[in-house]
């Protein structure tokens, strides 16, 4: 039997808590979550639930007061500085509700920046964040302003900023909560269509139950604890 080697996401027994004494804030209490690479999960969960705290967890945004996150089989909280942000850089993708695009910047511009950071020249970033626009539907777009587009494109665009480096996992937080539901199903059959065809595995934050179901698994959070697991036998998509 061949080994399958670690998990690519693995928690065990996270805790985090703000403040101290009587102003002390627990966040997220004895989390303990496995994420294998492929999968497409959403987080669930009321405000404070508990759920953002995570997702910033898992984007190396934050650190646990306690407990053990482990990438790969590799310990985040033995990493330095510098090298959560190489991983973050080089492994994560992160796609927001408030789209975070550059307002004077063109589209292809605002998708080529993690390219930049990376330290990759113009020419071959410039080719690379074409293709992303493309794997998005907005070729022909490259040069319009975030002004230009609607919101489901704009959208579109920090997706394609947040796969342009082939990342192994997107994290989406509230990735429709500034659209309308036509355009949130869009945005939704893009986040599946790119876990289906490109093996990205997608990590969202939602409110909407209605998206949820796009996603094999659902993870609800309630008061700093993972509550709920549950698994799909199809997601939403599956069946339009």
């Amino acid at each position: 039997m061949t080994d399958a080697g670690p998990p690519l996401i693995a928690l065990a027994g996270i805790t985090k808590t703000y403040g101290s004494g009587a102003a002390q804030v627990r966040a997220l209490q004895d989390v303990d979550l496995t994420i294998a690479a492929g999968e497409f999960v959403a987080i669930m969960g009321p405000s404070g639930s508990g759920k953002s705290t995570a997702m910033n967890i898992l984007g190396c945004l934050d650190t646990p007061s306690s407990g053990s996150y482990r990438f790969l089989g590799h310990e985040v909280g033995a990493l330095a500085r510098d090298q959560r942000a190489l991983l973050r850089r080089n492994y994560l993708g992160f796609v927001f509700q408030g789209f975070n695009l550059l307002a004077r910047t063109s589209a292809l511009d605002n998708v080529e920046l993690p390219l930049i950071y990376k330290g990759m020249p113009r020419h071959q970033r410039n080719g690379l964040a074409r293709e992303a626009l493309d794997k998005v539907g907005l070729t022909g777009r490259e040069h319009h302003h975030p002004s230009q587009l609607s919101g489901g494109q704009q959208q579109r665009v920090a997706i394609a900023r947040a796969v342009v480096t082939r990342p192994g996992v997107v994290l989406a937080d509230e990735p429709t909560g500034n659209l309308d539901t036509a355009h949130g199903h869009e945005i939704m059959e893009l986040l599946t269509q790119l876990n289906r065809d490109e093996g990205i595995t997608i990590v969202m934050v939602t409110h909407e139950r209605e998206m949820a179901q796009y996603a094999r698994r659902t993870i609800q959070f309630l008061d700093g604890r993972l509550e709920s697991d549950s698994v799909a036998e199809t997601g939403a998509a599956d069946v339009r």
